[in-house]
């Protein structure tokens, strides 16, 4: 009876062990912590497409637009406007020198080399990373809203500007894809709002892209 016992002992080992470990062709099972995953995420991102709004507050109100952002890990970006109508087609880009600005309801182009608005640069996902990931003064949680559960990460924003002093980010745990990026000034009153609608990491763009050429 013993030697009984143990043998079914042993088979009940195999088949739990057996569970355990990934079938012919099969991927093996990623047991990292959903922060791990969007860290990696993040941290291996080089360019990337998204539509999302985008809400600017001050004490006079809110203004809200609809836009498709294309930016890369270097800096370099391309806004469009999509919403509302009296705005939409309005096109923003720069290409790591310049900033080339277009308006369909004026003729041309109105080319300007000047210092980049930080009310713009920051609205991106990749200037949230590289704020991240150059500053000791950051936090990481756990947040929950809709239906979906999501790691925030919070960082602050270099340069002293008085509107623009920290960025929070929401990531959802399932698709590893943001969800908002909010920016606070110094009394933690929140600025900007921008809520992710869809989102393509590492997109291949055209030649051309960031600067309207």
């Amino acid at each position: 009876m013993k030697i009984f016992g143990m043998i079914c002992a042993l088979a009940a080992v195999l088949v739990v062990m057996s569970g355990c470990r990934a079938m012919p062709g099969q991927e093996p099972a990623d047991n990292r912590s959903s922060f791990e995953k969007i860290h990696e995420r993040l941290v291996g991102l080089q360019t990337y497409r998204a539509e999302a709004t985008v809400e600017y507050i001050s004490n006079r109100g809110s203004n809200v637009y609809e836009i498709l952002q294309q930016a890369s890990i270097d800096g370099r970006y391309r806004i469009e406007v999509t919403g509302p109508e009296n705005v939409a087609g309005n096109v923003t880009a720069f290409d790591g020198q310049t900033i080339v600005q277009a308006n369909p309801r004026v003729s041309g182009r109105v080319a300007m080399s000047v210092r980049e608005n930080p009310e713009r640069s920051e609205i991106f996902l990749t200037s949230f990373i590289r704020n991240y990931l150059g500053s000791k003064d950051v936090s990481i949680s756990v947040s929950s809203f809709g239906q979906g559960s999501f790691t925030v990460m919070e960082t602050v924003v270099p340069g002293n500007h008085p509107y623009l002093a920290s960025q929070r980010l929401w990531v959802d745990n399932q698709t590893l894809n943001p969800a908002r990026l909010t920016i606070y000034d110094r009394e933690g009153g929140e600025r900007v709002i921008v809520n992710f609608k869809s989102f393509e990491y590492n997109v291949e763009f055209d030649e051309g892209v960031f600067s309207l050429s």
